[in-house]
């Protein structure tokens, strides 16, 4: 299966791949509309976490033993047969948040909007590169086959 991998040796914070996941999650696909016409916004899939020099890009990392599917109640999250990926269900998640607390890596995002639901990284179905990989500058997202 193919994940994304971050290179903390040439991320700079820019949050660019934060930008490029919210705008391909809007409804319009457009960066002016995501970010100042469409209510309620978008929310990124990805967060850049710094601490001091250190950047790095954080998101799902489709585990193989996924301690948020374990853990959803409602089977919400659920691992993608065909492609090996962790997706969400939003159809099928009543927003009690377990899954949150179970990713050891923080990498689940709660989406407060109506149905107060979670968002999490789906690889951006449809695209033959994520877009937060696509529309990184300094290529500090990696996406390719699992390292063995």
């Amino acid at each position: 299966m193919k994940r994304i991998y971050p290179r903390e040796e040439v991320c700079i914070g820019c949050r660019l791949c934060e930008i490029h996941c919210l705008v391909q999650h809007s409804r319009s696909k457009n960066l002016i509309k995501a970010y100042k016409k469409e209510s309620p916004r978008g929310i990124a899939r990805i967060s850049v976490q710094e601490d001091g020099p250190v950047s790095f890009a954080l998101q799902c990392r489709h585990c193989e033993e996924p301690l948020c599917v374990y853990s959803c109640l409602t089977g919400a999250m659920y691992r993608d047969p065909e492609t090996g990926a962790v997706r969400h269900d939003a159809e099928k998640c009543v927003g009690c948040w377990t899954c949150i607390l179970a990713c050891p890596y923080g990498a689940i995002a709660r989406d407060l909007g109506a149905r107060k639901i979670v968002a999490k990284c789906d690889l951006c179905p449809g695209l033959a590169v994520p877009a937060c990989v696509a529309n990184c500058p300094n290529e500090a997202l990696i996406y390719r086959e699992e390292a063995s």
